[in-house]
């Protein structure tokens, strides 16, 4: 056992928590683009929780997505959908990293199609530290429209784990 289930239970609850807030948006605050972001929030939950896919069929040698998420389609994505995938991709990871070996851990991937080399365990941070990243960017967007982001942060979390436990 790693601890590292920890983590992915952590990025389940951060996703929620903003897919939550991104609910209640307009279209147009979903739409706005700022400088210093990723592109807009809609674009950026697709490519956030889409690479989260990515990073899970790469840790676990497969992952069941159909239809992928993709930043750059046209199509729209409910909100119910993105926190279904959400949840299914963070599950799996948890269940996966309650059972991986440190050993394991170790084994070397070829990713983006055999040109980059790196243990399975980087591709796991680069998971959490990937979702990390666009969270911040969206709380971004969020202030700059004068909206108050939820707190994401771990400190936050842990009161949330405290007052549900």
């Amino acid at each position: 056992m790693t601890g590292l289930s920890d983590f992915f239970k952590y990025n389940l609850w951060a996703n929620q928590r903003l897919l939550d807030t991104c609910e209640q948006l307009t279209d147009t605050q979903l739409d706005a683009v700022f400088p210093g972001t990723h592109g807009s929030i809609r674009v950026t939950l697709k490519h956030m929780l889409g690479a989260e896919e990515n990073y899970a069929a790469s840790s676990m040698g497969s992952f069941p997505t159909t239809p992928p998420l993709l930043e750059d389609e046209g199509a729209s994505r409910s909100f119910a959908e993105l926190r279904e995938r959400a949840r299914s991709t963070s599950s799996a990871m948890i269940a996966f990293t309650e059972q991986v070996t440190p050993e394991q851990l170790q084994v070397i991937q070829l990713l983006f199609e055999g040109i980059y080399r790196a243990p399975l365990l980087v591709t796991v941070i680069q998971f959490i530290d990937h979702g990390i990243d666009h969270r911040s960017q969206i709380c971004t967007t969020l202030t700059q429209l004068s909206i108050q982001p939820p707190s994401l942060d771990v400190w936050a979390y842990n009161e949330a784990a405290l007052k549900c436990g």
